[in-house]
């Protein structure tokens, strides 16, 4: 049996009662490592299982991915995930293998991004599609993220952007926004300027959480701390919405 579970956002006490008990029958622990960042450290992780845990990075999971299905015919393993278990595609990647494989499989959910920006107090329902920018290079400059800020704002709708995650690189609030300033000052289409109203957040999920709302302006040049940070591209307000940025402002 494969297990897919999310282990959450903060540190080792974050994951379920049912995830634990789930952990402790497994034989082979694996810890996908490269699609988001542990607020602690996985000996943190070990301690609580008991158990040796595995990383596996990219390679392991996108192109070796055999090697943790093979342990599973015969045996109980735990594919952990930071966040929710089923949070990018290449988790579900795993799971359609899985069962090509005739692999039985269980999935168990915890918190994630999605929900947890649920703090800031803009109405979950309310937002569009997610973006994500990543770091870009000489050839790769992809502008996917203004365009899905542009569609979700004629709606009135917020936008989510994820900001890369390239370890021992991760994009911060700060470089999120300077991204999206130069594709607004090539394309000058209104969309993403200094007057735009953001959010910028940081360890969501963790006690030493940051969260600060304002205008571009009021935003592009404070500090965030340390990763994971993610932005918020705010669209209509509702008179609620607007009472709770009043706490981040």
């Amino acid at each position: 049996m494969l297990y897919f579970i999310g282990i959450g956002l903060a540190d080792e006490r974050d994951i379920s009662l049912r995830g634990l008990e789930v952990i402790e029958k497994c034989k082979k622990v694996y810890l996908e490592s490269y699609t988001s960042k542990l607020q602690c450290d996985v000996k943190a992780l070990e301690k609580l299982y008991d158990k040796k845990v595995v990383l596996a990075d990219r390679k392991l999971v996108e192109r070796e991915a055999d090697t943790i299905l093979d342990d599973a015919v015969d045996s109980d393993v735990a594919f952990l995930v930071i966040g929710d278990s089923m949070g990018a595609t290449t988790h579900t990647d795993l799971m359609l293998r899985a069962r090509e494989k005739k692999i039985k499989f269980e999935v168990i959910f915890n918190a994630s991004v999605l929900n947890a920006v649920g703090i800031v107090g803009l109405e979950l329902y309310k937002y569009g599609k997610t973006t994500s920018i990543p770091f870009p290079t000489k050839s790769y400059k992809p502008e996917t993220a203004y365009d899905v800020i542009k569609m979700n704002s004629s709606m009135g709708l917020h936008t989510l952007v994820l900001l890369d995650v390239k370890p021992p690189k991760f994009m911060t609030v700060n470089q999120g926004i300077s991204e999206l300033l130069k594709i607004e000052d090539k394309r000058k289409e209104k969309v993403f300027n200094e007057d735009t109203l953001v959010v910028g957040c940081a360890r969501l999920g963790a006690k030493d959480f940051v969260i600060k709302s304002g205008s571009v302006q009021d935003i592009v040049d404070l500090d965030f701390g340390k990763p994971l940070h993610c932005l918020i591209v705010v669209g209509k307000l509702h008179f609620m919405e607007e009472d709770a940025l009043k706490m981040w402002k």
